[in-house]
Formats: structure tokens, C-alpha cells, sequence
């Protein structure tokens, strides 16, 4: 599903909505049926943008469940996966239980699993792995920190994360990535469309260079970091920003629609 292709072509565009932990199982049914009935109220056009909700592992029966017996025409995902198959893991969710709850997408390398519970490096390509293998699409987040940016220039980081990231993957096919600044992540301050061009570019040239021409210009590449249905038409006039990962503005559906409806704004 990840390197899907519009009519005429060209990559569709990916618009994620990261809940993160929020909203519990009834609350997201709720949720995803307001957010359908706002997108369809719009006339979303779904053959042009695929809009996917990530929420918690106990929402995601629900959400499954309702999205197939309703056929609504949205996409759903995992926040994160263990890099183990099974066993004596307390806590670990595998990519063999996504699978069977038959999970398109999961996140893999949040700037938030990174800091938070100090994921390394190795951890996350053991984790995109495990996705790749049973079939899940991982959707790999890189981005640099402040610090980062001052010291190594605005894609030394990004780029090594996504070289590591799939240091066990070689043989991908499907993959997303996400580029989301640290440094933008809930600040209100975006980075510029300009700057999210620039990563994103080098994002695509590392893809080549790993999996291959054919999967580079395949594969989606998102911004995340303060997007807003004011600012998001910025971002995907540019030629290799294929979407974006939504944090906080996802949980607000008007806002959230707002932005899965960019096409209306971009003038393409």
C-alpha cells in the first residue's frame, strides 16, 4: 500500500493521524466514524489522498472492525511494534498480532520512543524488519533535534537514522517515511516548506541508494512537525513532501479534515 500511485501516475499523497495516547476504544469509534462522516461531507476525493488514523494498541480492534464493516474509506495503523516475534516480552506488541488484526501501517522510530525510551538505532531496524517481514508497512520517522541541526547542518541526522533504519531491510519494498523535526514537534513553529524539500530530497537520494530507483520514486516521503490545515498546501507543493504526519492537530477533527483536504488549497 505504501507505494501507491495516483491515476496519473505520480505518488498519493499520505495523510497520518497520529493520536498517541489518546482516546480510549470507544472514543475512537466515535472518532473515526465524526472523521469519515466530515470527509465525506467534504466531498473528500479518496482516490487522491489516503488518510490513515494511528490510535493505541486497545483501539485497535475497534477501529479495525469499524473501518471493514463499514467500509469507510479510511486507513489505520500501530504506533510502534516490538522487534521480537514472541516470548517473554511483558508489554510487547509483535508484528505477528498486527498482522492478524490485519494492520496495513505502523509507526517505527517516533522522535518520542527515541527520547522517551531511549531507542537505539539497532532496536528500530530489528523493529522495521519484523514489520516488512509479516507484511506491515512501516512508516519510519527521522528527524533531528536542535542540538542536531546546529551541529551537523539540516539532513546529516535524518539521513543516517534512515540508513540505520533499514540496515535489515534491504530487500523492502513497501516502506513510508516520515521527516519530523524535534526541534518543531509541538512548538507551534513549523519548519519551513523550503527546509522540508531540502531533507526530504536527501531522504529520497539515501531510499535510491538502499532499496533502489524504483522504490525510491515509489515511496512516500512526509513532513510531521506543527502541521496545520493553514500551513499544510506549503508543504506538498513541493516535489518530494508526499504527505504528512499529524500529531496534536489530528485529534481535532475539523482541523484534521482540514488538512487531509490540502488538494483544495495547493492549486495542482
Amino acid at each position: 500500500m505504501a507505494s501507491v500511485t495516483s491515476p496519473t501516475g505520480g505518488r498519493v499523497p499520505f495523510i497520518a493521524g497520529n493520536w498517541k495516547m489518546n482516546l480510549d476504544h470507544l472514543q475512537a469509534i466515535a472518532f473515526v466514524q465524526k472523521l469519515a462522516w466530515s470527509l465525506k461531507d467534504a466531498t473528500h476525493d479518496y482516490s487522491a489522498t489516503e488518510v490513515v488514523v494511528f490510535p493505541p494498541f486497545t483501539d485497535l480492534r475497534s477501529v479495525q472492525t469499524l473501518i471493514s464493516a463499514d467500509k469507510l474509506e479510511l486507513g489505520f495503523g500501530a504506533q510502534d511494534v516490538s522487534e521480537h516475534e514472541s516470548g517473554a516480552y511483558t508489554g510487547e506488541i509483535s508484528a505477528a498480532f498486527l498482522k492478524a488484526l490485519e494492520t496495513p501501517y505502523v509507526i517505527v522510530g517516533h522522535s518520542e520512543r527515541r527520547t522517551l525510551h531511549h531507542e537505539t538505532d539497532e532496536q528500530l531496524a530489528a523493529k522495521v524488519a519484523a514489520a516488512v517481514k509479516h507484511g506491515i508497512v512501516p512508516v519510519i520517522c527521522v528527524g533531528e533535534t536542535a542540538e542536531d541541526l546546529e551541529k551537523h547542518g539540516p539532513s546529516a541526522v535524518p539521513v543516517a537514522q534512515l540508513r540505520a533504519a533499514l540496515a535489515q531491510a534491504a530487500d523492502a519494498k513497501d516502506i513510508v517515511v516520515a521527516y519530523e523535526p524535534v526541534w518543531a514537534i509541538g512548538s507551534g513553529q513549523a519548519a519551513t516548506p523550503e527546509q522540508a524539500e531540502q531533507v526530504a530530497a536527501q531522504l529520497r537520494i539515501v531510499l535510491s541508494e538502499v532499496l533502489g530507483e524504483d522504490v525510491a520514486q515509489a515511496t512516500r516521503v512526509l513532513y510531521g512537525g506543527s502541521v496545520k490545515a493553514a500551513n499544510i498546501a506549503g508543504f506538498m507543493r513541493q516535489p518530494n513532501v508526499d504527505g504528512a504526519l499529524v500529531g496534536g492537530a489530528s485529534l481535532d477533527i475539523a482541523e484534521f479534515s482540514g488538512i487531509a483536504q490540502f488538494l483544495k488549497h495547493v492549486g495542482v
